[in-house]
């Protein structure tokens, strides 16, 4: 291979840069992708193509490469799927802070399988998913796309979503790709892009934990670098994280790839280093391998430093050889083509949107409920207001299709990243087949109950707003359902997804006035929250009769809302991330240090308390349960021994529900301070009124370890509390155990995760 033919294999382009008009350009081809390239960019997601135009597009794609250039070699197709695959007619499924409220690995697992299907199906082979970001602050605007605050639920849950991408044969799966590697989540006034600033200890026992977990535990074969840099190396260039931890600590040996844009950004926005060439060599030397989502620095400024002798062949050839033995490990030599017809007109089956409702009906929160809830399907009246009770475009995450389409049209007209961009002329797309809140409803309720609707305000825009004729509206009705919230996208009409950050955490445009404006009516309101951000609910609890987080629900999500609402769905989701009461409070999570979440010496603030309003863990049934006799392991002496706990859980109420179990710990007294909580395992369970369950955690003693003053991984000897609970506040039962004659250390971590029975 020639230098300039190995470096192309670093190399991306967009899927509409061979375009013309939608279909395949040869001429652009041999302009853009005659030495061959690495990675085909969203072929299905940047170019509006149907399923089977997007298969027919790169089949063309490949047979150019294995035909027309001189070594033959096919690209990787790579496409998002934070949401479901964003391309056209694909299922559009619950956002990732919805789907890790159902504390349920299984169906993360059965969510992301669907999705493997579907881009399998016109032969892609990477997803830029999942994020394994842990997130302690509500205004970053893709607080959605996390799994929440915690590092162990979102090592459980992120590890899972791998597992259903890639299967236990990469050849039959699509490539998992972690991001954003590493501490995104905690940004300086939650901005995006913006430093956090996090010391090492707990750099690795909180944000490293999630993606060591589903590199050496469920072997994603991909990473993607953060955007931000840490104490002032921007995560794209730092040897540290991309080489020392995630090579040579945990032995990764598949690709790394940037985030878009990710290596100019050390010369434009880092202001790292003068030239396009110094930024591609300090990417690549760092461990960075492929350059998205399209070439600008991997192409002649790389080439120049190398030809130069300022960046060694052996560094271009260890990258080469990483993505060539991940396109030979997927099969894309042996099969670089699809059968074309075996593609569907539409990729979005009965039996997918079965799976992304149940996800829906298993994500959603139940906040407050005075009562109110179930509704009664033969209610008199009832009147659905709000700026999200008839939209079902602001029922999806900011990478579906619709917001995606649109940033494609805004980066078209404001060119932000000095970007190719399409020759598309139309940059919106149907989202008629979302069931909105409205629809639900109105399918639910009987015959003779009179469903009224107005939207009151909408979600952002101040003007052309009708409060006054919501407010005569539900005036006539017997009860109101308040749909408020969010719009999910990247550009400016959006009040959450990627850049679109908050300072306040209320609910933005007249939602509050509408808000305040129906609760002086004194009807039984209940408040349904579609958003994918924790909100200042303040006003809520205090005012409503019932509160249901329906984070962003997805394609069938005005369907599961209503079930839920008439109690055909009894919810069963937990907060994975603390609502706070306000934003000065941030940041608020629960496994703080003991010196945190109060103010010493009276502990509150002079303006409120310190306390999340709602907080991890938490949520409602329509039943009860009750925890009872726990049995503990007596004593444990080794790093290999396990602690294993009994204990019953009884549902005391009168329907049938499901109990998310929750396991926390604590170390007391060591040698550096400790959480008060650590959440250590959990376990989800279906109980009939009066049904009782024996069940069981057996928690790993390595589990209880942690980083040492001199920075070694150990467990020490002394009590630790076990708490088992409903929440990270509503503990059940406790107990003490001691163990460890002497300190343990541990050389590198061998299990990640507390395994959960029922006897």
């Amino acid at each position: 291979m020639t230098l300039e033919e190995k470096i192309a294999q670093l190399t991306s382009i967009w899927g509409y840069e061979v375009l013309t008009k939608g279909d395949f350009d040869s001429e652009k081809a041999d302009k853009k992708i005659e030495m061959g390239i690495g990675q085909i960019t969203r072929p299905g997601g940047s170019t509006f193509l149907s399923p089977v135009e997007v298969g027919t597009f790169i089949n063309e794609i490949q047979r150019y490469l294995i035909e027309k250039t001189r070594l033959g070699i096919p690209a990787m197709m790579h496409e998002e799927c934070l949401c479901g695959y964003l391309t056209k007619e694909a299922t559009m499924f619950p956002e990732m802070i919805g789907l890790s409220s159902a504390w349920d690995e299984s169906l993360v697992e059965e969510v992301a399988g669907a999705i493997r299907e579907e881009m399998k199906t016109v032969n892609v082979h990477q997803a830029l998913s999942p994020l394994m970001d842990v997130t302690r602050d509500p205004r970053w605007g893709r607080t959605e796309e996390t799994f929440g605050e915690d590092p162990y639920i979102v090592a459980a849950m992120g590890s899972a979503y791998v597992r259903g991408l890639q299967t236990d044969d990469i050849r039959k799966g699509v490539a998992a790709t972690l991001k954003h590697f590493v501490g995104y989540g905690v940004s300086e006034g939650g901005m995006n892009w913006a430093p956090p600033h996090i010391p090492e200890r707990e750099m690795r026992e909180v944000f490293l934990y999630p993606f060591e977990r589903a590199v050496r535990e469920a072997k994603s074969r991909s990473v993607m670098n953060g955007y931000h840099e840490l104490d002032g190396v921007p995560c794209g260039a730092s040897k540290w994280l991309l080489t020392n931890v995630l090579r040579d600590e945990w032995e990764f040996d598949g690709i790394v790839v940037s985030d878009y844009f990710a290596i100019d950004m050390l010369k434009d926005y880092h202001k790292l280093v003068p030239t396009l060439s110094d930024a591609a060599k300090l990417a690549i030397e760092a461990g960075l391998d492929v350059e998205l989502p399209f070439t600008k620095c991997y192409t002649t400024p790389l080439e120049k430093y190398v030809e130069e002798g300022k960046v060694s062949m052996e560094v271009i050839e260890r990258s080469l050889e990483r993505l060539l033995r991940l396109k030979f490990e997927m099969g894309i030599f042996d099969h670089p083509y699809i059968d074309l017809s075996k593609i569907p007109v539409s990729l979005n089956t009965a039996a997918h949107r079965a799976v992304s409702e149940r996800a829906a009906e298993k994500s959603f929160v139940l906040l407050k409920n005075d009562g109110l809830l179930p509704l009664a399907k033969e209610i008199r009246s009832i009147a659905v207001i709000g700026p999200n009770a008839a939209d079902g475009r602001n029922q999806l995450g900011d990478y579906s299709t619709p917001a995606h389409i649109e940033s494609l049209g805004d980066m078209k007209e404001q060119d932000h990243f000095n970007s190719p961009v399409p020759d598309f002329d139309d940059f919106s797309y149907s989202v008629d087949r979302v069931v909105n809140v409205l629809q639900g409803i109105r399918s639910e309720v009987s015959e003779d109950t009179e469903v009224l609707y107005a939207k009151g305000c909408h979600v952002i825009d101040e003007t052309d707003s009708d409060i006054e004729d919501a407010i005569r509206i539900a005036g006539k009705a017997d009860c109101v359902v308040l749909c408020l919230g969010d719009k999910s996208g990247l550009i400016p009409d959006c009040t959450t997804g990627e850049s679109r950050d908050t300072m306040t955490l209320e609910l933005r445009g007249r939602q509050l006035e509408l808000t305040e404006k129906l609760f002086a009516l004194g009807k039984p309101v209940v408040s349904v929250i579609i958003s994918g951000r924790p909100y200042n609910l303040s006003v809520f609890e205090e005012k409503s009769s019932a509160i249901l987080q329906a984070w962003l629900p997805g394609e069938e999500g005005g369907t599961a809302i209503a079930r839920t609402l008439f109690g055909e769905v009894n919810p069963s989701g937990k907060l994975p991330i603390s609502f706070p009461r306000g934003v000065g409070q941030i940041p608020v999570y629960y496994n703080h240090k003991a010196s945190g979440q109060r103010s010493h010496w009276f502990g509150d603030y002079v303006d409120g308390s310190p306390t999340p309003l709602y907080p991890f863990g938490y949520g409602l049934s329509y039943t009860s349960f009750t925890y009872s006799d726990l049995k503990l392991t007596d004593s444990f002496k080794t790093t290999d021994d396990e602690i294993e706990m009994d204990f019953f859980v009884k549902n005391t109420g009168e329907v049938a529900g499901e109990e998310i179990v929750q396991l926390y710990v604590n170390d007391p007294a060591a040698s550096v301070t400790r959480p008060v909580k650590e959440l250590k395992g959990f376990g989800k369970i279906h109980l009939e009124p009066g049904e009782e369950k024996l069940l069981s955690f057996i928690l790993p003693v390595e589990l209880l370890s942690f980083f040492d003053r001199e920075m070694n991984m150990v467990v020490e000897p002394g009590e630790f509390k076990i708490m088992i609970g409903a929440s990270s506040e509503d503990i059940r039962l406790e107990k003490t155990i001691e163990g460890m004659g002497q300190k343990r250390y541990i050389e590198r971590r061998t299990v990640y995760s507390t395994e959960f029975l029922e006897k």
